[in-house]
C-alpha cells in the first residue's frame, strides 16, 4: 500500500468520525486506566456495567485499594479473569498512592511498571487520557491493518512499529480510535461487511464480501 492510499484511508476515517473516542466510560485518567486494565479479554460492554457501581461507589486509588479485595471482586465478578484483575487493580492502586501522590503517571515506563499494565494498556492511557499519539494495537487493529494492508506485521509489536511509521502526523492522535471502531463494527473478522466499508476500493484484501 502506498502513501496516498494511506492519506486517503484516514482522511475518509475523519471524515465518517472526526472525534472517535474509546466505548469505555471514564471521567478521569484513573478511571481510565482501571477500565482499560479490566478489558483484556472482555468486552467494553461488559467492562462498563462492572465500572458504573464501582466508580459511584469509589473512583480514585485510595477509595478503590480500602474497599478491599473481596469487595472490589464484588463489583467485577461479571469481568473474565476477575480474580487476577482485582490484585492487580489494588496493587496498583497503592503504588499510585505511595510513588505517585495518587495521580496517573504521564509516562510509558512508569505506566508499564503498574501490576496488569502491559504496552498495549500503556498506549491506550497515554492517547485517551493525555493526548499522546500512540496508537495501541489490539486484535481488531491487528486485523485491519494486516487485511488492509494498511501496515502489515506478524506480531502486534511489529504492526505497531509499522503504523508509527505509515500513518500521516496529522491522523496520529485518532488512528488508534478509527481503527479499532472500523473492525468492531465493519471489517469484523469472520465476515467483513464490505459493501458498507468507506474504504471498500482502498483496501488491498483479496477476499472481499458484499455484505453491508
Amino acid at each position: 500500500m502506498n502513501k496516498s492510499k494511506r492519506q486517503e484511508i484516514f482522511t475518509r476515517l475523519r471524515a465518517a468520525n472526526p472525534a472517535p473516542t474509546t466505548e469505555l466510560n471514564f471521567d478521569s485518567p484513573f478511571e481510565l486506566l482501571i477500565a482499560v486494565m479490566l478489558s483484556a479479554q472482555a468486552t467494553d460492554v461488559s467492562v462498563n456495567k462492572a465500572t458504573g457501581p464501582l466508580f459511584a461507589a469509589a473512583n480514585t486509588p485510595a477509595t478503590i485499594h480500602a474497599l478491599g479485595l473481596a469487595k472490589l471482586k464484588s463489583y467485577i465478578k461479571t469481568i473474565g479473569l476477575f480474580n487476577t484483575k482485582a490484585e492487580n487493580v489494588r496493587k496498583t492502586c497503592l503504588i499510585l498512592i505511595e510513588q505517585h501522590a495518587g495521580e496517573v503517571p504521564e509516562s510509558r515506563e512508569a505506566l508499564e511498571a503498574l501490576p496488569g499494565v502491559g504496552r498495549k494498556t500503556a498506549n491506550v492511557v497515554l492517547n485517551t487520557a493525555f493526548g499522546h499519539p500512540t496508537i495501541a494495537v489490539d486484535t481488531h487493529i491487528y486485523r485491519v491493518s494486516n487485511r488492509t494492508r494498511l501496515a502489515t506485521g506478524k506480531t502486534v509489536r511489529q504492526v505497531e512499529d509499522r503504523l508509527e511509521k505509515v500513518v500521516p502526523r496529522e491522523f496520529k492522535r485518532d488512528a488508534h480510535h478509527w481503527l479499532i471502531l472500523h473492525g468492531r463494527y465493519v471489517c469484523i473478522a469472520r465476515k467483513p461487511r464490505c459493501g458498507s466499508c468507506v474504504l471498500e476500493d482502498l483496501c488491498e484484501f483479496r477476499e472481499k464480501t458484499e455484505l453491508s
